[in-house]
């Protein structure tokens, strides 16, 4: 199968686009957190909430870390739940199925069909509306291999092959209907797949360099099918044609105040990398909202803000912070964002769901 080429040696000596000096050039924008905007049934609570999707109806739909099974090490942890656009609950999707292990992404795409990727099976998951399983990507290890055990993380990954995931994180759509994947913890690569699933190519490789990633952690596209890949373990956003060609490269530079805390783990000393809960502006989640003016949102987990930003960069403006309180987030790991001033965030730390209003003209 043909690879996608990615890198000309033009790309070689792009800027990075977006960066910001100040904090006061970047304003804080008010909100406001819905108090419950979701209604669990009665004696449920939700697990690490690592998913979080809205469709054309408005219903709203969670894939969370919970009605685990399993020992303590390993367990299987994925379940996906539907509510209203009220936020009543509707149904779970896809009970006992065979790839839940590890929940970690959930898209809608512009048909409704829903989307999960699941980066502890190495398999993404496309369902109708019905709740039927229409397109299964990727393969899980099969239990009866003696090598069924956590993947091994080498560095370098070993080789990818085609058609096959390690530790999936993210999918997203073109105008064509083709779907692109952020293969994401160890193969380190942006897979593309056609409209009728079939395999198409790949593009990226472990590191730093342009059109490299560490940790492709999500991925969003605009309406003019630039793809945008959350490269967290090099705190950037690179945004890339259908074909994996690079074409700009996002990094979030707003200051951090004095005094704050990551959500989880120590201080980092100064100069020293954070790591992927103490490193500002590292990306760990990306939506683009719909309508002909689009807009890119970002959160990080340290300092634990979401940006507002435009499709080539401008951080206009940032909300929130780490914390456990309402309008605090811990760990944000996905957003969706029905509108421009309507967010909802998942957050695996506080394991629930906030729904966000903006108001940025106050």
């Amino acid at each position: 199968m043909r690879k996608i080429v990615l890198i000309t040696l033009g790309l070689m000596v792009l800027p990075a686009i977006g960066q910001v000096p100040t904090a006061g050039i970047v304003p804080e924008i008010p909100f406001d957190s819905v108090s419950e905007p979701l209604t669990l049934p009665e004696g449920m609570n939700f697990g690490e909430v690592a998913g979080i999707a809205v469709d054309s109806k408005k219903n709203i739909y969670v894939l969370h870390r919970g009605n685990t099974s399993g020992p303590a090490y390993g367990a299987a942890a994925a379940q996906l739940l539907e509510f209203d656009s009220h936020g009543k609950f509707m149904r779970e999707i896809g009970a006992r199925l065979y790839s839940w292990s590890y929940a970690h992404a959930v898209r809608i795409d512009r048909n409704d069909n829903i989307w999960v990727a699941d980066k502890g099976s190495d398999v993404v998951v496309r369902f109708n509306q019905q709740g039927r399983v229409t397109m299964v990507v990727g393969r899980k290890a099969e239990a009866s291999d003696e090598s069924a055990h956590p993947l091994e993380k080498p560095k370098p990954p070993l080789p990818a092959i085609d058609g096959y995931f390690r530790q999936v994180t993210d999918m997203t759509w073109d105008s064509d209907g083709n779907t692109y994947i952020s293969d994401g913890y160890i193969n380190s690569r942006v897979a593309k797949l056609d409209k009728d699933g079939n395999w198409v190519g790949s593009w990226g490789e472990y590191g730093s360099g342009p059109g490299q990633f560490n940790n492709l952690h999500s991925i969003a596209s605009d309406n003019a099918n630039n793809i945008y890949v959350a490269d967290r373990g090099n705190s950037r956003i690179q945004v890339f044609d259908t074909n994996g060609k690079l074409l700009r490269t996002l990094r979030i530079d707003v200051p951090v105040p004095a005094g704050v805390r990551p959500p989880i783990g120590n201080v980092p000393a100064p100069g020293s990398p954070g790591g992927p809960w103490a490193s500002p502006g590292a990306p760990w989640a990306l939506c683009i909202t719909p309508g002909t003016k689009q807009f890119l949102y970002v959160a990080d987990a340290f300092p634990g803000r979401v940006y507002k930003m435009t499709l080539d960069g401008k951080v206009l403006g940032w909300l929130g912070g780490a914390g456990k309180t309402m309008k605090k987030f811990g760990g944000i790991h996905e957003i969706a964002c029905p509108s421009e001033n309507e967010l909802y965030v998942a957050e695996l730390l506080n394991w629930r769901v906030q729904k966000l209003v903006l108001h940025p003209a106050q």
